[in-house]
């Protein structure tokens, strides 16, 4: 019985094993039929389709598309990590497909900052240079009211100084006699033709004689024949117009005195300035020759011209002279610390976050809610300048974030993937090809220096040889403001901008004729006004920007005007094709091999020679 029991477990267990060991056969067999390798037809279907969509990964640069690879690595150009290309653009319905993206380590590398745009009361310092002056109200010239003879004179030289009622002169004067005797004549008349009498005391108080004087003479009975010339104030003579026995007619200036007890100092302000300055704004004045004394004061008048050649206004302040500190023509420093308007709150940005190009204000608006940084070009209305910043006066609102720091970087890298930027503000692909030479190229800013029947016209031989000298000074200036870009050194620039615009200051433009002075003021004042903005902007980059306008026009002059064949050096003409806009940029260069000054140790030897001028 046991036997038979046992025998009955152990069939229960091998069924119960053989049903489990079936159960898994079955699983695994039907799991991966599943899996099984897809037919020629299924090949071609739709996992086919995925395949075929599906493409190689291409790394470029976020600062330079124009590389592109098909592995990561490092940008040859700017040694900055290559992104996927993917990271570059945006997706999603709410994205601007103008923005700009950029990976976090792009970022960093290019030192990209932004602040959140807020309002402000702009202020700024004023800085004005300018002189003493005496009171226009307080200076009074003597003149003779008579004609006559020096006998005495009591001031013997310039500069003394003199109470009101001091005798300065004394005249011998025979047609003031001739009057005088009239007067005593006329005395005896006094009651019976009083008219008689009152002409005759009123020709004398014409020349200048007080009652009390006309008294003695009618008490005294008899001509007086010497006459003393009092001074009408106090003060000093600052001219002495005679000396003892000239002769004199009616109306010859004998002395001038100034009273130096208040005296004005008048401060020249630039056009710039005086949206910032008003009237009864205070001025703390520093003189150079009193070191170390400075003097408060308020604005008492702001000049209603402006002077049409130095474009400045005067602006004038008063002081009280005391122990006659201050005199006339010393040079005076003064500071302002000044509101603009009504001194409301304004959008206020820093100067560094601007891209100008003289006609356009552009910014970079950062994206909210990006994973990478994203920027939006944008073009902004200015407003006055507020010591480090600028009043926004349209296009951008409190609250906004913007870029303030590597922003033409940001630019730059825009500008490359043909989307607005600020030397092409309508977007599309710009040219990133080097051009060393090898192929010619297409640039129609040559064109009117290649084209003889341009408007570009040549008048170097009516050019008188003065002129020429003059234009050579300026070019000889330039190439040091040049050299001062391929260094990337913004303080020597500036230096440069203004000893080259000193130069075109000094130009003398009646030496040509009419059709040469109208050709010279069309490139005149571009060349100025861009040399004045090198000066004034921040950041070597936007220096850069106006150098390509200097550059353009003074190209333009010297193949017009020419420059003296033994005075100067060969020059030609070089451009690169990577800088700004998609036609590149232009510079004169005294030496035939590139020193690039848009980019300096960065691209150094990127450009050609266009052309070399005319001597």
């Amino acid at each position: 019985m046991k036997n038979t029991i046992q025998n009955i477990k152990e069939n229960i267990k091998l069924v119960i094993g053989v049903l489990i060991f079936g159960l898994l056969l079955g699983w695994i067999f039907f799991h991966s039929s599943g899996d099984a390798p897809k037919t020629n037809t299924e090949i071609s279907g739709h996992e086919g389709h995925d395949h075929e969509s599906s493409e190689p990964t291409v790394w470029t640069c976020s600062m330079h598309p124009q590389i592109k690879q098909d592995k990561p690595g490092l940008c040859p150009i700017c040694a900055m990590d290559l992104i996927p290309l993917t990271t570059m653009s945006s997706g999603g319905d709410d994205v601007d497909p103008n923005e700009i993206v950029m990976s976090e380590s792009a970022a960093n590398l290019a030192s990209i900052q932004t602040m959140i745009v807020t309002m402000g009361v702009p202020e700024k310092t004023v800085y004005l240079q300018g002189k003493v002056q005496a009171d226009e109200r307080n200076i009074s010239e003597l003149t003779s009211r008579f004609g006559g003879r020096i006998e005495k004179l009591f001031v013997n030289f310039t500069g003394q100084k003199v109470e009101k009622g001091e005798k300065l002169a004394t005249i011998y004067s025979p047609g003031l006699v001739t009057a005088q005797r009239e007067l005593l004549e006329a005395v005896s008349f006094k009651e019976s033709r009083p008219s008689l009498y009152t002409a005759a005391k009123g020709k004398l108080k014409l020349w200048d004689l007080n009652d009390e004087q006309i008294a003695a003479i009618e008490e005294k009975g008899e001509p007086q024949l010497y006459f003393d010339v009092l001074s009408p104030i106090s003060g000093t003579v600052s001219k002495r117009h005679v000396t003892i026995g000239d002769y004199v007619k009616e109306g010859t200036g004998l002395f001038e005195i100034i009273d130096l007890s208040k005296v004005w100092i008048m401060f020249d302000a630039y056009e710039s300035d005086l949206p910032w300055i008003k009237k009864g704004d205070p001025v703390n004045i520093s003189i150079q020759a009193l070191p170390g004394k400075n003097f408060d004061a308020r604005i008492t008048f702001i000049d209603p011209f402006i002077e049409a050649i130095t474009r400045v206004a005067k602006v004038r302040v008063e002081i009280v002279n005391k122990n006659h500190l201050l005199k006339p023509e010393m040079f005076a420093n003064g500071i302002i610390e000044s509101g603009i308007g009504e001194n409301t709150d304004q959008v206020l940005i820093p100067k560094s976050s601007i891209l100008w190009t003289g006609k356009r204000a552009v910014v970079y608006v950062k994206v909210p809610d990006r994973e990478s940084p994203s920027f939006l070009y944008r073009e902004i209305v200015l407003g006055p300048e507020a010591g480090a910043f600028y009043v926004v006066n349209e296009g951008l609102e409190e609250g906004e974030e913007i870029a303030v720091n590597g922003v033409f970087k940001i630019d730059a890298a825009s500008q490359l993937q043909g989307l607005p930027s600020m030397m092409n503000p309508g977007g599309g692909k710009v040219s990133i090809g080097h051009n060393h030479g090898d192929a010619p190229m297409n640039d129609k800013k040559m064109e009117n220096m290649d084209n003889p029947d341009s408007p570009t016209v040549d008048m170097s031989a009516e050019t008188p040889l003065e002129f020429k000298m003059q234009l050579n000074d300026v070019v000889e200036k330039y190439l040091l403001l040049k050299d001062a870009f391929v260094a990337t050194d913004a303080s020597e620039a500036e230096k440069a901008a203004r000893t080259t615009l000193d130069a075109l200051n000094k130009v003398d433009m009646s030496l040509l004729s009419p059709g040469g002075y109208n050709q010279w003021i069309k490139l005149q004042k571009p060349i100025k006004d861009n040399l004045s903005g090198i000066i004034q902007m921040q950041g070597v980059e936007m220096k850069r920007s106006h150098f390509s306008i200097v550059s353009d026009n003074l190209i333009k002059a010297i193949e017009i005007f020419g420059t003296p064949e033994k005075e100067s050096p060969e020059l030609y003409i070089q451009f690169c094709p990577m800088a700004f806009d998609d036609k590149g940029a232009y510079w004169i260069s005294n030496k035939q091999e590139i020193r690039n000054p848009y980019f300096g140790d960065v691209m150094l030897k990127c450009g050609e020679v266009k052309k070399e001028l005319k001597q």
